[in-house]
């Protein structure tokens, strides 16, 4: 489905109820499979989430993930573990193009039986489930979180817990400790001191315990991008969300500072108000801990006329598609010029943007929700607008409740 967004004034001072983190969902998922006395309140409605809930119903076959990342890496570590099940995990043909040696190399060093179906080093992969007694494991620092995330969260249930060394520098280190913290909140031990990470084993049946998902910091941050892109004195308020978020998007509060955007916590919601029109020429971020939000920001400034350095997104080229490439593309459509490396994003300052131009999403959500705030600005197309679903089902009913104009 295409649509249309005309150029739109938003309604002030709206209520937003925003689902679920899928990175809290997804991991607590995985945990519940593993200790069933769990239960999960305020699970995303994602269709990353629905994927991890229905495959690991599943005993045996195979399971296709579809476009979902997180499922994929972190099914991989969870069906590794299942003795005497044998399982074919697979998905789209992008996602049979997404690397995963990676977490296979180190899920069969620690003792499991996982290969590869067709392209080395990438799904389909074969696993048969395997109980896993080797307890050490190094992996490269700078790869995907999720890889580091899926070893952890099954860490507990191996008979001698993990030992996970990081060589170099760590990407995206918030989700990290956000799995660390969601295992020490079910009685798990952990420690993680220069690059080095231990999980206990933990064999202990749990205390019945409900855990409530805090909603997504990365879908807030297309709302934060609408209140930069709006008048002063512009607000949305926004549920659920906490100060002490386990979420590394949650920086969204302090970059969208620069953006004129202030934010103030009230009973499990943020408000975020325009204060101020003042702003810089260019800004520079390195967002290694919080890539997702690196398309939403890029929009704000192309639509706000800034410049923006962005580095730490070496992740980006694996996601959905080549993000950057993806980025560098459609804001280039709209009259931008961009400049991309395999970690860097240089947006130039621009002050004219093109009218009625289509924006392709690549089978990408986000690509979606970013460009969806410049409609503020000017009237503009998304292409195969429902890929939201991904991770944000009422993604345009929200826009419409904030007075977008939409043409379905």
């Amino acid at each position: 489905m295409n649509i249309k967004l005309h150029k739109s004034a938003l309604k002030n001072n709206c209520s937003i109820t925003i689902t679920g983190s899928k990175s809290e969902s997804n991991r607590l998922l995985l945990l519940q499979a593993l200790y069933p006395e769990i239960c999960v309140d305020n699970i995303s409605n994602s269709d990353d989430s629905k994927v991890m809930q229905n495959a690991l119903q599943t005993e045996s076959g195979v399971i296709d993930v579809h476009h979902a990342g997180t499922a994929m890496r972190f099914l991989t570590a969870y069906f590794a573990i299942q003795k005497g099940r044998d399982i074919l995990l697979t998905g789209s043909s992008r996602m049979q193009e997404r690397p995963i040696k990676v977490l296979v190399d180190a899920l069969n060093q620690l003792g499991a039986d996982i290969s590869y179906s067709k392209k080395e080093g990438c799904p389909p992969i074969k696993i048969k489930g395997e109980e896993l007694v080797e307890h050490k494991v190094t992996l490269k620092a700078n790869v995907s979180s999720q890889y580091i995330s899926a070893l952890l969260l099954i860490a507990p249930k191996l008979k001698n817990g993990l030992q996970l060394t990081l060589d170099g520098d760590i990407t995206s280190i918030p989700y990290i400790e956000m799995t660390l913290s969601l295992l020490n909140q079910i009685g798990v031990d952990t420690q993680f001191k220069d690059n080095i990470i231990v999980v206990k084993p933990f064999a202990d049946k749990l205390e019945p315990k409900t855990i409530v998902v805090e909603s997504d910091w990365s879908s807030a941050s297309y709302f934060f991008s609408i209140i930069a892109l709006s008048e002063v004195g512009t607000q949305i308020t926004l549920t659920a969300y906490k100060q002490d978020s386990l979420q590394g998007d949650s920086a969204l509060v302090k970059i969208y500072k620069n953006f004129g955007v202030e934010t103030v916590y009230k009973d499990n919601a943020i408000t975020i108000k325009k204060v101020d029109n003042s702003q810089p020429t260019t800004i520079n971020f390195d967002l290694k801990d919080s890539p997702d939000i690196a398309q939403t920001i890029a929009v704000t400034c192309f639509g706000m006329g800034i410049a923006c350095n962005l580095k730490g997104l070496h992740t980006l080229k694996i996601k959905e598609t080549d993000r950057l490439e993806a980025l560098k593309n459609e804001l280039e459509k709209l009259g931008a010029k961009v400049e991309v490396t395999n970690d860097s994003l240089y947006l130039h300052t621009s002050k004219k943007i093109n009218e009625n131009i289509s924006i392709a999403t690549y089978n990408d959500h986000r690509m979606a929700m970013a460009f969806a705030p410049l409609a503020l600005k000017m009237t503009l197309q998304i292409e195969d607008a429902n890929v939201v679903s991904k991770s944000y089902p009422t993604f345009w009913n929200n826009l419409e409740a904030l007075d977008f104009e939409i043409s379905r």
